[in-house]
């Protein structure tokens, strides 16, 4: 049998790679290693968490006594654990630099010592090309991250990188637009904005509102990923992304048409958040050529991702009112620029 550790999958964009893994390849066994942090969340996997081919670890990856057995057991890894939030790391790099960097040095390290696994994917991002003022990024252009969270991404990017170089460990790099879909920590845009709106409140927008992000439906990346832990080359990296190309302030006046909200009344612009960069962009030649493309609509995502918040109040309401953490982020990093 098959076995997948997927690092970080209570998170977001892990509860929905395992959900995919589960309904596309049911023969393999998925192994899910998470922390727990105040974003991982196990409601994400209640579906699948009384499959027989399916087991949670409570666990760091910066723990090598708990992450060395798993390698044992494993075929592929991918990892998708990390601090990934920039306002966060603004205040406090630390997390950020023990966990994207140091985790990944851990898991790249028992990885090649157990001999047994296949592949090692790396989930990085996009923002580790830093702002992208014309044309789109390509794999091989500097990379030039420019707030801690992207500069921690780019570390751990090159560290695997190095891994296979260096010690032929077979890792391949994936870095990806902005995601969104359902089941994402309510302090992120779209979640954080549809939220906010169902409850009257203010949507807070940085700045002017005209940074440009591009925007990938959590599925086609999963997709993506699935591609390339079969199909891609050794030693690469790949471009995910979702080929459209969206102002913060267009994504806001969506969400508010979306939910028949008034921007009026709810549009908020508070202080830009330091060193912001204007616009995203990814070339995704080299991941088209294995024979992917976004399969998702944006207007389509962004509606069924509304409804989804729309029609699980319980699962982000627990957060916002009973999170004593979401409350004092939310104070600190908005409350103050207001």
């Amino acid at each position: 049998m098959t076995t997948i550790l997927v690092t970080g999958g209570a998170g977001f964009i892990g509860s929905n790679f395992i959900h995919y893994v589960a309904g596309h390849h049911s023969d393999w066994k998925i192994i899910n290693l998470d922390k727990l942090t105040y974003a991982g969340n196990l409601e994400n996997l209640r579906e699948i968490e009384a499959r027989p081919n399916y087991r949670f670890v409570h666990g760091d990856i910066a723990d090598r006594s708990a992450v060395a057995p798993l390698m044992a057991e494993c075929d592929y890894v991918v990892n998708f654990a990390a601090e990934t939030h920039v306002d966060r790391s603004i205040h406090d790099a630390g997390d950020f630099i023990r966990t994207d960097v140091y985790g990944t040095f851990v898991l790249l390290e028992t990885f090649r010592a157990s001999g047994r696994p296949r592949r090692f994917i790396q989930i990085s991002t996009d923002e580790v090309y830093g702002a992208i003022e014309t044309g789109s990024a390509r794999e091989t252009d500097p990379i030039a991250p420019r707030n801690p969270y992207s500069a921690s991404k780019a570390g751990a990017d090159r560290l695997a990188y190095s891994y296979f170089v260096t010690h032929g460990v077979p890792v391949i790099v994936t870095r990806a637009s902005n995601n969104y879909g359902p089941r994402q920590y309510p302090e992120k845009v779209i979640p954080l904005f549809v939220t906010n709106a169902l409850e009257d409140k203010p949507l807070p927008i940085y700045g002017d509102g005209l940074q440009v992000r591009d925007w990938l439906h959590v599925e086609d990346h999963c997709r993506a990923l699935d591609l390339v832990l079969h199909e891609g080359v050794l030693g690469e990296t790949y471009n995910v992304g979702g080929g459209y190309e969206l102002r913060n302030l267009e994504l806001t006046r969506k969400v508010l048409q979306i939910l028949g909200k008034p921007e009026s009344r709810l549009v908020a612009h508070v202080a830009d958040r330091p060193g912001h960069d204007r616009r995203y962009s990814l070339d995704t030649t080299k991941l088209r050529a294995l024979g992917w493309s976004p399969s998702v609509p944006f207007d389509e995502g962004l509606r069924a991702t509304v409804d989804w918040y729309r029609d699980n109040p319980g699962w982000w309401q627990r957060i916002k009112s009973g999170s004593a953490e979401y409350r004092r982020f939310h104070e600190q990093h908005y409350g103050r620029r207001s």
